[in-house]
């Protein structure tokens, strides 16, 4: 992962952009990952922890109707919060991350391990759905590196 961080780096350097991480069932992970590295400051703009659904609603923007249309783990769900991050910044690309780590909380629709992310830059949105293996702190990890790997692919596609 610290490889991952290190070529992101470069790219956003590079790109004059800086990140923002919008965490649900990581919990900060995405962001500690990122301020691992030295002079992370010079394009890690912060982070957002919005583990509940009224701390999605409240601090990144995301219509509770949303939530309970879709549900927390959803594309849409973590397009808002993409998004609701992203309008609060200038020059950032936003990832926004919610899933099911486990053990428990699954459903036959949403079994454990189904994660949603999204990035935005430049006003626009890629999201993605997963369905990772393994205890609840493997799917964290993945979901982690997936996301990194996400960041790192739209801003190579701006």
């Amino acid at each position: 992962m610290q490889k991952l961080v290190s070529q992101l780096s470069v790219r956003l350097l590079f790109k004059q952009l800086r990140v923002v991480t919008v965490e649900s069932c990581t919990g900060g992970w995405i962001g500690k990952a990122l301020t691992d590295q030295a002079g992370s400051s010079n394009w890690f703009a912060g982070g957002l922890i919005t583990y509940s659904n009224e701390s999605k609603t409240r601090l990144a923007g995301v219509p509770a109707e949303l939530i309970d249309q879709h549900g927390a783990v959803s594309l849409e769900v973590v397009e808002a919060m993409a998004r609701g991050a992203h309008q609060h910044f200038d020059k950032v690309i936003t990832v926004a991350v919610s899933g099911i780590a486990g053990p428990d909380g699954g459903s036959r629709e949403k079994p454990v391990g189904t994660v949603c992310i999204a990035t935005c830059v430049n006003d626009k949105v890629i999201a993605k759905q997963y369905l990772f293996e393994g205890n609840r702190n493997q799917v964290r990890e993945q979901t982690v590196e997936k996301a990194l790997e996400m960041v790192l692919s739209a801003i190579e596609n701006q």
